[in-house]
């Protein structure tokens, strides 16, 4: 039981879309990541994704709309809701997933990263 400082954690990588693991819980995983610039369009089809900023901007594309995310606000993504997370800026969002989540859901490439270090 010990606390986590996530600046502390942040400080620890500078590298864009690389999730690390830092916390677990009921099979959910904490998760810190870097974002810079745009991902990819995906979807999960079991896993809803919790996106917290921390410090930054999110942008969190739609088909159908934009949602700006500002540090202090979250968004969650529903299961089957294909998105696309941007950064216009460098961001740190914190992930709160189940640990079965793969970042690029149901599109692999040299982004998709299915084993993540723990910080």
């Amino acid at each position: 039981m010990e606390k986590v400082n996530i600046a502390e954690k942040f400080g620890t990588f500078s590298d864009p879309w690389h999730p690390r693991i830092v916390g677990e819980l009921n099979g959910q995983h904490v998760k810190a990541v870097r974002v810079k610039g745009e991902f990819v369009w995906h979807h999960h089809d079991h896993e809803d994704e919790l996106f917290l900023v921390v410090k930054g901007k999110l942008k969190m594309e739609f088909r159908d709309k934009t949602v700006e995310v500002n540090p202090g606000e979250f968004i969650i993504v529903p299961r089957g809701v294909e998105h696309k997370p941007v950064a216009d800026d460098e961001a740190e969002v914190i992930l709160f997933e189940p640990a079965t989540t793969l970042n690029t859901g149901n599109v692999e490439n040299e982004r998709t990263k299915k084993v993540l270090d723990k910080i």
